[in-house]
């Protein structure tokens, strides 16, 4: 005859004899695999307390297993390994686009060129192809981050291929992060192209110089100061690139392209709004100017052409500041486009 028990303690069996209820053992590699999305809990056998969101549940920061958001290791590598893959997919899309590839040969030549136009001036020719040479990087590195960035998420709209993607085990912020990723990773490529062209240019003036020439240069041909500014315009483009993409989730692609680029050229001159609150005397006035200046992107520092072409040295702390500021830019525009984005209705 059977009696009660402890809950968890087992069970008595009919000749009197306690008989030890012992779990059944896990399969072996069975603790990400069994894990989907019931929330780390094999549906079969999950309750009606297992499924209780986070901030239901007191105890989910206790589960075995995961981390300070409660989930399983294995779930957040998964996470992780599905934003690189959307990245991956978004970069052979902009390879397969001729937009960098015409942008990348433009800004060869570009650069190509400058090496010509050195020959009519005197005594100044390293400096025309140092000037000229970055600024083809950065003004062409714009174009690419516009142009492919204004239609990440508006492109996938149009031709309803959101729709297959979204269905798929790939949430909107896994979406928006990997497209982002994506560009940027292209971005990267077509700019070290760009920069070979430049030290080759440079490294051939270099070899054909005498040695009257490189006496009467500011700075060495293939002064190493140089990666410090084609570092600073990564930065600055990884900051326009999530412009175009915040812009994307919500406008069309004409009107991403022209506030993309209002707000580039408006943060070169950022500067300049910090002065007008210094001499301006309506209060009104001052403190529209103030918040535009803090709200705005401030391009200015990552500029830094001057310095370089002329041999002046740039401080690690500037550079340090300066992609910390990208950084935390970019993050808060990230941030923002994946709200929008969350809440977009695509029906």
């Amino acid at each position: 005859m059977w009696s009660a028990a402890p809950r968890g303690a087992g069970y008595v069996g009919a000749d009197g004899h306690a008989v030890e209820r012992r779990p059944r053992a896990a399969a072996p590699g069975a603790g990400c695999r069994a894990r989907s999305r019931s929330g780390g809990v094999d549906a079969s056998r999950r309750t009606h307390r297992v499924v209780e969101s986070g901030s239901r549940n007191p105890r989910r920061l206790l589960r075995p297993g995961g981390g300070r958001d409660g989930r399983p290791r294995c779930q957040r590598s998964g996470r992780v390994r599905t934003i690189w893959i959307v990245a991956g997919a978004s970069f052979k899309e902009s390879v397969r686009d001729r937009v960098p590839y015409t942008m990348v040969v433009f800004a060869v030549l570009m650069i190509a060129a400058s090496y010509l136009l050195s020959e009519l001036t005197a005594g100044q020719d390293l400096k025309i192809v140092k000037d000229l040479g970055l600024a083809a990087m950065s003004t062409f590195g714009l174009v690419i981050a516009v142009f492919i960035g204004i239609g990440l998420v508006s492109k996938e709209v149009e031709r309803k291929s959101v729709f297959g993607l979204l269905t798929k085990p790939v949430s909107r912020t896994q979406f928006i992060l990997g497209k982002y990723l994506g560009l940027v990773t292209t971005l990267a490529v077509n700019l070290t192209v760009m920069t070979l062209a430049y030290y080759a240019v440079l490294f051939y003036m270099d070899v054909i110089a005498t040695a009257g020439m490189r006496a009467s240069w500011a700075a060495p041909a293939l002064d190493p100061r140089q990666l410090v500014a084609i570092v600073l315009i990564m930065g600055q483009l990884a900051m326009v690139t999530a412009v175009a993409l915040l812009f994307s989730t919500f406008s069309s692609p004409l009107l991403s392209a022209l506030l993309t680029s209002g707000l580039w050229v408006a943060g070169h001159f950022n500067g300049d709004l910090r002065q007008f609150e210094q001499v301006v005397d309506q209060p009104a006035v001052a403190w529209i100017a103030r918040a535009l200046y803090y709200l705005l992107p401030n391009l200015a520092p990552f500029n830094v052409r001057a310095e370089v072409v002329y041999g002046l040295p740039v401080s690690a702390s500037h550079v340090g500041f300066t992609l910390l500021y990208a950084l935390s830019y970019s993050s808060a525009l990230l941030v923002a486009a994946v709200a929008i984005f969350r809440r977009r209705d695509f029906k």
